[in-house]
């Protein structure tokens, strides 16, 4: 289920609780005067170290970042209300405010939202896809159906996020019910982290599904936020937005 399912690694066995304001969080507050030239990044939580590495090494002084909770994508009817509500709330405040959620299981209803609100999203069905850049995923997605995907993020959060709410780890006989019909863990790799890529096998081992690395960088995603953010048409000459080291 690529629209937010098991296959896409968000599960919705969990209902969220009701969000309220608190959940949105700054994670850098505007130096500018309120809405001259600031621009906001409305990102997913499950985004949000990605951003910020891009932010640092771009040096995107002008932007701040917000968070929406990834936990939303357990339940993304959700996403959609939650994005319009949050976009309502901080458009005084900003210049320019960009989504960056891809569809993530809200079928086509976020794009709406947006076109709507006259905001620009991300491309793309998930963060899977926008990763490994829509265009390749759409090509192998045929001879890729059944794998499973996990990012950084889900790396390491995967107990929180899928072995905990799936319940195996009360009860591992579960596993083949859950995963019988999956061959491979494609780890899509963002940074090169030792660690991150032990833990990602060791997900595939307790999965019992073979493992592939497949270093992917921030792909369309910092593509995106180039085109959007890049105070100038000229992109760093020494910069390479797809590959980034492990952010501290």
């Amino acid at each position: 289920d690529p629209a937010g399912g098991v296959r896409s690694g968000f599960l919705r066995h969990r209902r969220p609780a009701e969000m309220t304001p608190d959940d949105i969080t700054l994670t850098d507050r505007g130096l500018a005067p309120r809405g001259t030239g600031r621009v906001l990044l409305l990102a997913c939580g499950a985004l949000a170290h990605e951003v910020l590495a891009l932010k640092a090494a771009n040096g995107w002084d002008h932007i701040d970042l917000a968070c929406l909770p990834a936990i939303l994508h357990n339940h993304p009817d959700r996403i959609a209300p939650a994005v319009a509500e949050a976009v309502a709330r901080h458009r005084p405040d900003y210049a320019d405010i960009f989504v960056l959620y891809a569809d993530c299981g809200t079928g086509g209803e976020l794009s709406k939202i947006c076109k709507d609100l006259g905001v620009s999203m991300l491309e793309g069905p998930h963060c899977y896809s926008f990763f490994e850049g829509n265009a390749v995923f759409a090509a192998q997605s045929e001879t890729e159906f059944t794998a499973f995907y996990l990012t950084d993020f889900l790396v390491r959060q995967f107990d929180a996020f899928v072995w905990r709410p799936l319940g195996l780890d009360r009860h591992p006989e579960l596993r083949d019910q859950y995963f019988g019909h999956y061959e491979k863990l494609v780890y899509q790799a963002q940074t090169d982290d030792l660690t991150l890529d032990a833990k990602a096998h060791d997900c595939a081992r307790r999965m019992g599904l073979a493992y592939e690395r497949r270093f992917t960088g921030y792909g369309d995603l910092a593509r995106s936020l180039a085109r959007w953010v890049e105070p100038s048409d000229d992109l760093p000459r020494d910069h390479d937005p797809d590959r980034q080291e492990t952010a501290p």
